[in-house]
């Protein structure tokens, strides 16, 4: 399959960015693509899940979704994070689950501009992604919840959907040849 943008949002692919959050459910290859994707741009790498709180981090390892009272701390470290290197003019690839729209725009507040890169799959390939994973807090249980809560990349936002049938470094390949770094 093609990681082509999605008709909705390649309008909003020009110009140049100050960040990149590679966002999506659990086990979709937010740290894979992120990773290879900041090595591409020569950019630093920031891992989201870094940010959790220990009390984030002990409710989902026991099976407890997160709501967005959880989620507004952490969404406003990274957010800081991604600020500073607006300032820096330092560019950096974040990846973070970002799955609703108002989480979005509130990691690319006070006018910088992040591209969300949405990576897209079926329930099945990430379950079984998901179920290979060792150490990670983040169990399988807790899937459909991120499916539930996720609300796609719509008019108006930054950003790509990329299927994630391809591998990491061909989603980057695909996304580091349509982005710019701020100036």
């Amino acid at each position: 399959m093609s990681a082509l943008p999605s008709p909705d949002v390649t309008a909003n692919i020009s110009g140049a960015v100050d960040a990149i959050v590679v966002m999506g459910v659990a086990g979709c290859g937010k740290t894979s693509v992120g990773e290879e994707l900041a090595r591409r741009l020569g950019w630093q790498f920031l891992e989201g899940d870094g940010f959790h709180p220990p009390e984030n981090i002990a409710k989902m390892s026991a099976g407890i979704p997160l709501q967005d009272e959880d989620r507004w701390g952490w969404l406003d470290t990274i957010a800081a994070h991604i600020a500073l290197a607006r300032e820096a003019k330092a560019p950096i690839v974040v990846s973070c689950s970002a799955l609703k729209r108002r989480y979005r725009e509130r990691l690319s507040a006070g006018g910088t501009r992040v591209l969300f890169v949405h990576l897209d799959g079926s329930r099945d390939i990430i379950h079984a992604r998901m179920a290979l994973r060792a150490g990670h807090f983040m169990p399988t249980t807790l899937l459909d919840s991120q499916f539930a809560a996720l609300e796609p990349l719509g008019s108006g936002e930054l950003g790509i959907v990329c299927d994630i049938d391809a591998s990491p470094a061909e989603i980057a390949a695909r996304v580091s040849s349509r982005i710019a770094p701020a100036v």
